[in-house]
This record gives structure tokens, sequence and C-alpha cells, in this order.
């Protein structure tokens, strides 16, 4: 395998604070609190799956906050997002409701799936985020027929589809890249890459530990970043946003390289399906992509170590409120079940 992404792809680079530049200063206070309300809600989910409250499988993307967080600062709740397996942050750096996805994988009544979907089955569309699958690659086409359908209402709204570096290898993949390109369609296609699908690291998988050269081979234009640079992965976007607001430009592709701190599935951080899994664990969490912006923002003064605390004091304040109101929540009625699964 080359290593086509260079000092990206080395954990021990990128640890020490983001470069603030001439970034709005609020807008990058809100994408803390943003990341920061990702992490601690996973963190309970965590916890939970640890002593079994949870039971349904859940995929944590601790971690991975900056990402989600940079690309959903560009977007309007007319736009169109999806997800796939590992999507808590998506839907959660939208605008997503914390009691309903507490709900969700708790299977209760009150969550986004009104508790017949789980983790990996998030849907809220007054937030434009339109579904989550288990099936790796399988929303991929469905956000290429959403791009059309923007394209034709002609609103200036776009399409997102959010997935890892595994999906690249489908073939779905393929033929949506084709078919958006062939289209001109506005349509952003963000691959999280983490290095590894399930247990199997990129270098057994594919030739090159760079995604983008796929948009490549299909014309698209891309930007490949530090994917827990919350301000890169905005910047890298600013001028696709502004030509699709404009109702011009085609479909690009951001490859966001980032690293997963947690188990491919579940709460653990040193297994994946039960594989031991890496031993640079360490050093990629020196690359918190929460630290080094809360570390920028306080050593440049538009943050007091003090307003850092209180702001994850409310946060937490604030999973402790939705976690408890969802424990409360009653389970759907046994005459439910197959009433939300099959359409009438």
């Amino acid at each position: 395998m080359t290593d086509d992404l260079g000092p990206l792809a080395d954990s021990g680079r990128f640890h020490e604070p983001l470069a603030l530049d001439a970034t709005d200063v609020a807008s990058v206070r809100q994408a803390l609190r943003l990341m920061l309300r990702i992490r601690r809600a996973e963190e309970r989910i965590a916890d939970n799956v640890a002593t079994g409250v949870i039971r349904c499988p859940c995929h944590l993307a601790i971690g991975q906050e900056a990402a989600a967080v940079g690309v959903a600062q560009h977007l309007r709740p007319s736009d169109r997002a999806f997800g796939a397996h590992r999507s808590h942050a998506h839907f959660l750096a939208m605008g997503g409701s914390l009691d309903g996805l507490f709900a969700e994988v708790l299977g209760r009544d009150t969550g986004v799936s009104r508790g017949m979907g789980g983790s990996m089955h998030l849907a809220a569309r007054d937030i434009g985020f339109y579904g989550s699958v288990p099936i790796v690659g399988a929303t991929i086409p469905i956000a290429v027929g959403a791009a059309l359908a923007a394209h034709m209402d002609g609103r200036g709204d776009i399409a997102v589809s959010f997935f890892g570096d595994g999906a690249v290898e489908e073939g779905s993949f393929h033929e949506s890249m084709n078919m958006a390109a062939s289209m001109q369609l506005p349509i952003l296609f963000v691959c999280e890459n983490n290095f590894f699908a399930s247990h199997m690291h990129i270098s057994l998988r594919q030739p090159s530990n760079r995604v983008a050269r796929f948009a490549e081979a299909h014309g698209i234009e891309h930007a490949t970043v530090d994917g827990n640079d919350v301000i890169a992965v905005r910047r890298a976007l600013e001028k696709p946003v502004s030509q699709w607001r404009q109702r011009h430009g085609g479909p690009f592709f951001l490859e966001a390289v980032t690293y997963r701190w947690r188990g491919h599935v579940g709460h653990r951080d040193d297994l994946d399906v039960g594989v031991a899994r890496k031993d640079d664990l360490a050093a990629w969490q020196g690359r918190d992509p929460i630290q080094r912006l809360s570390d920028a923002l306080v050593g440049a003064g538009h943050l007091a170590a003090t307003d850092r605390d209180r702001v994850d004091a409310e946060i937490r304040a604030e999973v402790d409120s939705a976690w408890n109101a969802a424990l409360l929540a009653p389970f759907p009625a046994e005459g439910e079940l197959l009433a939300r699964v099959w359409a009438p």
C-alpha cells in the first residue's frame, strides 16, 4: 500500500491547537459546543452499552466529531442528508434531539424511529436528516436521488452522503459517483476515512490509503483534510456550498481523515469484533478535535477556561436530563410491531 496521505496518516502529527486565523469566532464556539454534545452523548451511550441497559448494537463516533460538525454548519433544514451505520454524530450535529436519540437506542416509543430502529436507523426530516441504515453504502445512491430532486426543485438545496472508507469498496458507491458527475448534481460526498472497515485496516484492503483518488477517477472536485480539524472541514466546503446555493456547480467529494476511539461496535476502545485493534490509539487521541479547538480558543483569548468548564457542565446536565426522560418513556405497544415496520 502507498501512503498517499502522508502526514495526515501519521498519528504523531497535528496535536497542537488549531489555527483560528480569521474564522468567525461565534461559529467556532458553536462548533465546540456541538462536538462536546456529541462526545458526552456517546459516552453516555457507551456506558449503558457496557452495563447492558442498551441492548441494540451501537457504533460510536467518539474522536470523529469534527467531520460531522464541520459539514453540518453549512447545512440548512431543507437540505437532504443521509448517514450510515455510525451516524449519531451526523444526527446530533444537524440539531437532532438528544431525547429522541436516547429513547431510540433504548427502544422507547418516543425515539426518533418510534423505538423500532435502534442506533442505526435514525431519521429526522424536520432537520434535514433523512435517514441512516446499517448496510454499508446503501444510502449513497439514495442521496444521489435526493440531489437530483434538489436540482429539479431549483431552490439551491443540496444532498449530503456520509460514509466511511469501507463504503468506497462497494459498487453502489462508484455507480453513484458516476451518475452524480454525469448529471452534475448538487451533492456532497463525505468520506470519514478512519482507516478501518470493521477490524481490517485500509492497508489490507486497498492499494492506497487516500480515498479521494476515486473522486479524481470520476472527474469530481475534491479535498482531503484533517478530519479532526473542524475549521479545515468547514473551510474546504465554503466554495462548493456557495456555488450550490446559487444553483450551479456539480458534486464535491470531501475526504476527512480521522480516527474512531472505540471499536467497530460497542463501548470498548481496544477491540474490534473480538480482534485486537491497534496500538496507536493513544497517539491518535492526541489529535482530539475537541481539545485542539478548545485550546485554540482559550489560547487566543476567545474563551476562558472557566467558560469551557461551564459549557461542558451545561452539556452534561442536558445529557442527564435527556437520558432520564428516555428511561421514563414507554415502550411501543405490542400491537404497533407490524404497523411501524410495514407500510399500510
